[in-house]
């Protein structure tokens, strides 16, 4: 029986309907049917247009809207994350679908493929990556890393979103203005623009007029929307799904297609998704596929961890980052098996879901059961829908993509943060200049290696007496207020004072209600305030060195030493809770130098399995002493063997 509740609380853990369905209450249930309406008017369209992205046929829009998002819903712990196409994802897919057909173009030169060997080639290379971005993805949350969501800065991924979004501009206002597609099947966004402005003249006038028109109606509607907030029967109006209604009406009495030949959806085969394990064609690399696959992951799951981490905390509830990763994982990895292409959360549509105020995971089935009645009996009532429509309706969600990038760029002009801002520039005119895999691997490496060369900084601060109380050590780099030092606090107190960064120089006067911090002569006390691990440590050395010469790590290294010659060295080890058996090692051969330079070195402060790591490792045989209980005592052990005085840092 214990064992029966055990695996019970477990299913439960790891398969949350069987959570929250047995339990669900009855009077959510017309919230939630609502809300999964409400999120179907957009998802059904988005699906329709983003397959657009793909180089798929629409079909399998719906299908990439049907199946994850299901199994989504059983194994998904947000109740607001809407799963499903996503316009970067779809880029990024279709991107390496339209790099995969050269290869298939290249077999049958000089002549053309059938149009049924390109959808199933096409088909074959998109369900291929969503099993690779879902296997990877589930790997990413069976081993915990969860966090990874936080590794890309925000202004690399403000870059490439804006990139990514200036490409599916450029690509889909070819369709909007009613322009054929280029000759070559590999070509850059650069390219691309260059062949919409030379050939504006021979734009589409109908299937411009249309789609524009669409749009304009779009931007409108969202402009009303954000301006009329109290009036709640505009917020509900359903945009996307009126403007593919009203688009499909017009086009159908004004015989679009017939009299003007605006290239209308046509006949499409609504028919549900088939089993098939998906398999990589012959004519495809196999690193291609993972590499897109990898890349995919990255974006998926950065944007749909912080939508659904975001929505929980508005509507107070937990998700588990790791939990998400794993649904999002089995997911895409069951969707491709019925011809989804990869599938993540969607920011829009979420938003939505919250908006209509979702109660649980309900809403994204009704959502999932809407798509399937779209599928099996909508898609033939919407023959006469201009494609051009379906574009604009990409170009409105970039729109929305693209608007807070201004505000970026003006936050980072204003704090004057240039780093970041060259960064996010650069990354997205590398994206729309060469290509949006370079945007985001430019994104996600320059990101890892910013990550890597912080935390391989070790955080030290060079500690100083104060001129008020003999017993107190501060940051040599701070002065310290005297309402601060009154409360006469003991060593547990080092650091916890707040501090005015000032410069280090001996001809300032004392400011009133200020105390001065002062070198011990001959003696570095440095405090550590982080565990040490070979990552971090090896900076350690090259710091102390510097910090021997010039006592601030901000003064520049062309200056003239400053310092006199170090006696001794005290680490203040208050904030080092653990140690690696690398950086001990680096720090045992530190101790080494010290003792070969007959420099004393003692440790304060140590905890103990940090202390039962230096026992171990045979710290006091290299020449450290460890055994004080606080920076005093060190001092005190010192004076014994030298002559220490205070003076003034210079």
């Amino acid at each position: 029986m214990i064992i029966l509740k055990w695996w019970m609380r477990r299913i439960r853990y790891y398969v949350p309907i069987v959570g929250w369905l047995p339990n669900y209450n009855l009077g959510n249930l017309a919230t939630d049917v609502k809300a999964g309406f409400m999120v179907a008017c957009l998802l059904v369209p988005q699906a329709l247009s983003y397959s657009s992205l793909t180089h798929l046929r629409p079909v399998y829009g719906l299908y990439t809207a049907l199946v994850p998002a299901l199994v989504y819903g059983m194994l998904g712990t947000s109740r607001h994350l809407s799963m499903g196409p996503e316009a970067l994802v779809s880029v990024l897919t279709g991107t390496l679908v339209k790099g995969q057909l050269k290869h298939l173009f290249a077999a049958y030169s000089p002549n053309t493929p059938p149009d049924d060997t390109i959808d199933q080639f096409s088909s074959a290379v998109a369900s291929a990556v969503a099993l690779a971005s879902g296997i990877f993805t589930f790997a990413l949350g069976v081993f915990r890393f969860g966090f990874l969501d936080s590794m890309i800065s925000e202004s690399s991924l403000r870059g490439f979103i804006s990139g990514a979004a200036i490409v599916v501009l450029i690509g889909q206002s070819r369709i909007v203005l009613g322009l054929p597609a280029l000759s070559s099947v590999h070509t850059t966004p650069w390219n691309e623009l260059k062949y919409i402005v030379s050939n504006l003249s021979h734009a589409h006038a109908m299937t411009a007029v249309i789609s524009l028109g669409a749009l304009l109606f779009l931007r409108v509607l969202r402009f009303a929307k954000k301006r009329f907030k109290s009036a709640r029967w505009l917020q509900g109006v359903p945009d996307t799904l009126v403007v593919i209604i009203l688009a499909t009406l017009v086009s159908w009495l004004a015989k679009l297609y017939e009299r003007h030949s605006v290239r209308v959806f046509g006949h499409v085969d609504g028919e549900l998704p088939h089993f098939a394990i998906p398999k990589i064609p012959a004519l495809v690399d196999t690193k291609d596929i993972v590499s897109s696959g990898i890349t995919i992951t990255m974006i998926g799951v950065v944007e749909s961890v912080i939508v659904a981490r975001e929505y929980a905390s508005r509507n107070h509830y937990a998700v588990s980052s790791n939990r998400e990763l794993v649904a999002l994982g089995v997911s895409n990895v069951v969707g491709s098996a019925f011809g989804a292409y990869p599938a993540f959360g969607s920011l829009a549509r979420s938003k939505l879901n919250d908006r209509a105020n979702a109660r649980s995971q309900l809403s994204g089935i009704v959502s999932v059961t809407i798509v399937l009645i779209s599928l099996l009996h909508l898609l033939p009532y919407l023959y006469h829908l201009p494609l051009g429509v379906l574009a604009a309706i990409i170009v409105d969600a970039v729109i929305s993509l693209l608007e807070a990038t201004p505000r970026s760029v003006l936050f980072l002009f204003r704090v004057r943060a240039w780093s970041d801002l060259f960064l996010l520039l650069f990354i997205c005119a590398c994206s729309v200049v060469a290509s949006v895999e370079t945007g985001i691997l430019l994104a996600v490496v320059i990101s890892l290696v910013m990550v890597i060369k912080r935390s391989n900084m070790p955080r030290i601060k060079l500690l100083g007496r104060s001129t008020h109380n003999d017993h107190e050590f501060h940051p040599i780099d701070g002065i310290v207020p005297q309402q601060a030092l009154s409360r006469h606090l003991s060593f547990s107190g080092i650091g916890e004072h707040s501090r005015t960064p000032e410069s280090n120089d001996a001809s300032s006067d004392e400011g009133e209600g200020e105390t001065r911090v002062q070198h011990v002569e001959g003696v570095l006390i440095v405090r550590v305030d982080e565990p040490l691990y070979f990552a971090n440590a090896g900076q350690l050395h090259a710091r102390l060195n510097r910090l021997e010469l010039y006592g601030d790590m901000r003064v520049h290294p062309s200056e003239d030493p400053r310092m006199k010659p170090t006696r001794a060295v005290i680490f203040d080890l208050i904030g080092m809770s653990d140690i690696d058996g690398s950086a001990l090692e680096i720090l045992l051969n530190i101790v080494r130098e010290y003792e070969r330079r007959q420099v004393r070195v003692a440790f304060a402060r140590v905890c103990e399995p940090v202390r039962d790591r230096f026992e171990i490792s045979g710290m006091s045989s290299a020449g450290g002493e460890y055994g004080f209980s606080d920076i005093n005592d060190a001092l005190s052990y010192l004076e014994r063997h030298l002559t220490i005085s205070v003076v003034t840092q210079e």
